[in-house]
């Protein structure tokens, strides 16, 4: 059958503003940032894909390569069984033997699943990959009810919503999935994903000033990604403001991943003149340094997507603090200026997980210098370092950087989704 453009009922778990307690339908006007939603248009567009694919159908590189690389992968099979689960557990209570056990590892992996099949069907055109994304989406949908575990089903909620969410946006199209098992599954991401986003962007567990950055990015990216989907308008609305302003209305709260309070410190680079930003979770570790940084890319790109430009938002923040975390993943030496954090004082730039390859630079460094021709070298030395870690010279995604959580945090994949340029 005809796609017929999704309109999506909000029920009556949303929370407000984003519904009320009877189902409406969602709100579809324009918003402040002046057009209508653009699908697909989260992580990725039509006129992305038809890039993609005219570079693999004429065996360019890297495209090519990265493309062979995803075919080969576990998760993008068309014989991958999905796990759905009815209640989703990250963080095991140790007071509250009525918590299942942990079980998030089955939303990551399904939800990258989804993702790479159905890349594998917009690129390739072979049908069999996006019938088998709808099997995953559509056995998520009918079993999740709920997130449960310790403050970390937060976390759950944000990286995981996003990357449903993107995952299910790349797939509206297609004509095998159902309107009203598209619509079942916009509910289920509004009434369990969203839901705990906002609830933590709102209140932050309670604990003011105590979350690092990618609690609250994870979560922003969470409702942008949501309500593209869903076109629902205050909820994307509210996540972008989030991000640039922090919570509205109470510019007193201390809102780690919104752009005020991101920043720690900015450098002027001798020689290149360009800016450096110590970011917030600089002297924690540079694990999760590089997770603020894939998930700062997601919230840029998606807005990107949609016509809101957040790559320029406050002098370009996002590109000046990718070139200061990749400066110093790469073995460079970079200025430092100690802050606290919940943990205390954090004396110096912390080497923690130093040169981890982490995916997420190949979406930054093809805006910044490929799209838009800005000095982002410093991310294109740590995009190549992670890229030298797959054997075809390729950024790799969910199951290339090993089975835990912080593997499957990014999409990755971005050598054939974003590259710009020819080698």
């Amino acid at each position: 059958m005809l796609f017929q453009k999704l309109i999506l009922v909000i029920s009556s778990a949303c929370i407000l503003p984003f519904g009320n307690a009877s189902p409406v339908a969602a709100d579809k006007s324009q918003s402040q940032y002046g057009r209508p939603f653009i699908h697909p248009g989260a992580l990725h567009t039509k006129k992305d894909i038809e890039r993609v694919k005219g570079h693999v159908r004429a065996q360019e590189q890297p495209w090519l390569r990265a493309w062979q690389h995803l075919e080969s992968t576990k998760l993008a099979q068309a014989t991958w069984v999905p796990t759905p689960q009815s209640i989703l557990v990250r963080g095991r209570s140790t007071t509250n033997a009525s918590v299942p056990s942990e079980n998030y590892g089955y939303a990551y992996r399904d939800a990258h699943s989804a993702y790479q099949l159905t890349i594998r069907w917009l690129i390739g055109g072979n049908e069999t990959y996006a019938d088998r994304a709808v099997v995953i989406l559509n056995s998520w949908a009918s079993k999740l009810v709920d997130i449960q575990g310790t403050e970390d089903k937060y976390l759950a909620a944000g990286l995981y919503g996003y990357q449903f969410a993107n995952a299910a946006e790349l797939l509206r199209t297609y004509r095998g999935w159902a309107y009203s098992d598209q619509r079942a599954f916009g509910v289920m991401l509004n009434d369990v994903f969203a839901k705990y986003s906002r609830d933590f962007l709102d209140h932050h567990n309670y604990k003011p000033d105590f979350y690092y950055a990618n609690w609250d990015l994870c979560n922003i990216a969470c409702l942008m990604s949501v309500g593209i989907f869903n076109e629902n308008r205050t909820m994307f609305d509210f996540a972008v403001d989030y991000w640039k302003n922090g919570l509205p209305g109470d510019s007193s709260v201390v809102v780690n991943g919104a752009l005020p309070y991101f920043s720690i410190a900015n450098y002027t680079e001798e020689g290149s003149g360009k800016t450096l930003m110590q970011h917030q979770e600089s002297g924690r570790d540079q694990g999760h340094s590089l997770l603020c940084m894939a998930l700062v890319g997601v919230i840029g790109q998606q807005g990107w997507n949609q016509g809101v430009d957040l790559f320029s938002t406050f002098g370009r923040q996002i590109l000046n603090a990718a070139e200061y975390v990749a400066k110093y993943n790469t073995n460079h030496t970079v200025p430092y200026t100690p802050y606290t954090s919940w943990e205390g004082l954090l004396p110096v730039v912390s080497p923690k997980s130093r040169f981890d390859a982490r995916p997420g630079y190949e979406l930054l460094h093809s805006h910044y210098a490929e799209l838009e021709s800005r000095n982002a070298s410093w991310s294109k030395d740590y995009r190549d370092y992670v890229n030298g870690n797959i054997s075809a010279n390729v950024e790799g995604g969910g199951g290339d950087y090993g089975p835990n959580s912080g593997g499957f945090d990014a999409f990755g994949h971005g050598t054939l989704m974003y590259r710009l340029q020819k080698e």
